[in-house]
């Protein structure tokens, strides 16, 4: 197997910084209209079983974690139940979303409309038979007036630039940087295409809102969660994935291999789905990105997942861990191998 190793790092850092980049652009966005809307919405959901589901839903397909930190919250304050928590932990593909609509939006919709059908009605049959007490935790939790954020005060633009901080100038610079990459097309699409100007838009933006936060967001929120946190990792991860996928191609073994053990990988893809981490899940992203995986495998796997989502609840109640774990290892089975019997 004769491995061009230029083109093989070429070919991973290129895809691998759109990929990231992607994610960055959605991160912030997400994370800017969470900190502007924390919590007006949850004293409704107490009395609402149905409303909880229905919003358990939507915070899961919400590209990221942000959601199932959101309903884990409110889960181990008994302001949701636990049909809710299963929900959101099905309908939640971690950062894994954000990659999936950078490399296949049109599938990548498909696939979040499919986890809120599902999650609904795993959440529903939960509720149905689910018969224990939550978390013996106080009901509801305080909302402290210092997590909100003004994120647009003009009076401090010009102020924060003079006296500019080590993140803002990092943020700022790489901002820049790619997209001079982007508009001279040593990245991305050759032409201004519709991905290219979704590009450009999304630098566009993030420079506004690194400029314009406040030290304490772009510190706290930006810096300290998203990059920190998520975006090496997810670079690390994507690349990784690139070039386990390169070596699948470049071998005629590997891809037969993958090929003719569809239910291997079917069971392999499920048990992954147990590490309650973004990354390892690229791979499968990936593989399918390029035809290697039916859709049912994904599919399977994205049920399963839930990034990180479901670390909070791990030191809350391992036993709630384990069993919304299992219910959603059930799911992923039942309706993968449905869907893979089918040929899907």
């Amino acid at each position: 197997m004769n491995i061009n190793v230029n083109e093989l790092i070429i070919f991973t850092l290129k895809n691998s910084l759109m990929i990231t980049v992607f994610v960055l652009f959605m991160m912030v966005i997400i994370e800017y209209i969470n900190v502007q809307t924390r919590n007006i919405w949850s004293e409704k959901l107490i009395n609402s079983p149905f409303l909880q589901l229905i919003l358990a839903a939507l915070l899961g397909i919400t590209p990221g974690c942000l959601g199932a930190f959101t309903v884990v919250s409110l889960y181990t304050h008994r302001m949701m139940n636990l049909g809710a928590l299963v929900t959101v932990m099905i309908a939640t593909s971690g950062d894994e979303s954000f990659v999936m609509f950078a490399m296949f939006p049109g599938k990548a919709l498909l696939i979040h409309l499919l986890l809120f059908a599902v999650a609904i009605l795993a959440g529903y049959l939960v509720n149905l038979f689910n018969k224990s007490r939550p978390l013996n935790s106080p009901l509801g939790f305080k909302i402290h007036e210092s997590d909100y954020c003004k994120c647009f005060t003009i009076d401090i633009i010009i102020p924060q630039l003079k006296r500019i901080t080590f993140e803002r100038t990092l943020l700022l610079l790489f901002t820049l940087v790619f997209g001079l990459l982007l508009g001279l097309g040593i990245v991305g699409s050759d032409v201004w295409d519709w991905e290219r100007i979704t590009f450009m838009t999304g630098t566009v933006i993030m420079l506004f809102v690194f400029i314009t936060v406040p030290d304490h967001f772009l510190h706290e929120h930006l810096y300290g969660h998203i990059i920190k946190k998520h975006l090496i990792r997810i670079f690390l991860w994507t690349g990784g994935a690139f070039i386990v996928l390169y070596f699948i191609q470049s071998s005629m073994e590997l891809t037969n291999l993958v090929e003719n053990n569809t239910w291997i990988i079917f069971i392999i893809a499920i048990l992954v789905g147990i590490i309650p981490e973004s990354g390892p899940h690229l791979v499968f992203v990936t593989m399918f990105s390029q035809g290697l995986l039916p859709f049912s495998i994904l599919f399977a796997n994205s049920i399963v997942q839930d990034g990180h989502g479901m670390l909070p609840l791990l030191a809350e109640s391992r036993k709630d861990f384990i069993k919304v774990k299992l219910i959603n290892m059930l799911a992923a089975f039942v309706v993968g191998s449905m869907l893979l019997l089918f040929g899907v």
